[in-house]
């Protein structure tokens, strides 16, 4: 499973979603999309919103730390 997480240093709701996958033993990749231009553009592209968090699960883009969507696109319930 691979996921990414576009975030920048600043948003607290990007740390929680980081603790989130963390908590649970989840590897990501953490994308500062505040200096890396590009993935902020693709960020923008594939997601449509500028803000963050964005979480891209196998492909799967999640805006927000929507806890649900994210479980789902993870396949566990709690």
């Amino acid at each position: 499973m691979e996921i990414k997480i576009y975030s920048t240093p600043t948003c607290p709701y990007c740390h929680t979603l980081k603790k989130f996958f963390e908590e649970r033993g989840f590897k990501f990749e953490d994308i500062d999309v505040f200096e890396n231009e590009k993935a902020r553009d693709y960020m923008i592209e594939k997601s449509g919103q500028e803000g963050v968090p964005v979480v891209e699960i196998d492909g799967e883009m999640i805006v927000g730390f929507s806890r649900e969507k994210i479980l789902k696109a993870l396949k566990i319930e709690e």
